[in-house]
């Protein structure tokens, strides 16, 4: 099998705990805040559930039928799907994996904007890291209140460190700009404490 995905990861962590189907898979991924940080649409989560049946991770236990609903397939996780989910885990946590930023790319780019537009959009985005941090904390405070143990959560205080440096360097980078230490015309690369003239 090729290097399993997070989304890979995400199911066999939920598989470990007790057999479900897609459905609660996809449910247990929202309630746990978990598809703030993969991104699960209904198409790569059962294309992951073929994918890692196919691999011998995972193994249908039993079809279900509920009324007139459509049959749900209970998967569980195999021995070799445990394994292969503690290896990877072990990989992620130890290693470093070349990230490619957008908003990294973006700063690189920010010289073809004129200053002022440039302020305004990072004005804007610091905006929207502040509400995306408010929401992370709320979401965590919630699922706190709700029992939810610190292990299961330890990702959302990854996720607000890293919005608290992102808004902090945005906010840095707008007050460089005004006090006139990052310098720029248009089209020319920026450079730090740039004369005028």
């Amino acid at each position: 099998m090729r290097t399993l995905t997070i989304l890979g990861l995400a199911v066999l962590r939920l598989l470990s705990q007790q057999p479900q189907h897609p459905y609660e898979v996809r449910q247990r991924l929202r309630e746990q805040g978990l598809d703030h940080l993969i991104k699960v649409t209904h198409g790569a989560l059962y294309h992951t559930f073929d994918v890692l049946t196919k691999a011998a991770l995972i193994e249908m236990v039993e079809t279900t039928r509920e009324g007139k609903r459509p049959e749900r397939t209970v998967y569980a996780i195999t021995d070799e799907g445990r394994a292969v989910a503690l290896e990877r885990l072990r990989e992620l946590l130890a290693t470093l994996q070349p990230e490619y930023p957008t908003y990294c790319a973006a700063l690189a780019f920010m010289s073809l904007l004129p200053k002022a537009d440039a302020v305004a959009q990072l004005e804007h985005r610091a905006v929207l890291l502040e509400a995306e941090l408010a929401s992370a904390t709320t979401g965590s405070d919630a699922l706190v209140k709700r029992g939810v143990a610190a292990i299961d959560i330890v990702e959302i205080r990854h996720l607000q460190a890293h919005l608290r440096a992102d808004l902090d360097l945005t906010r840095a980078i707008v007050e460089d700009i005004h006090a006139g230490r990052l310098d720029w015309q248009p089209g020319e690369q920026p450079t730090e404490g740039k004369a005028d003239g």
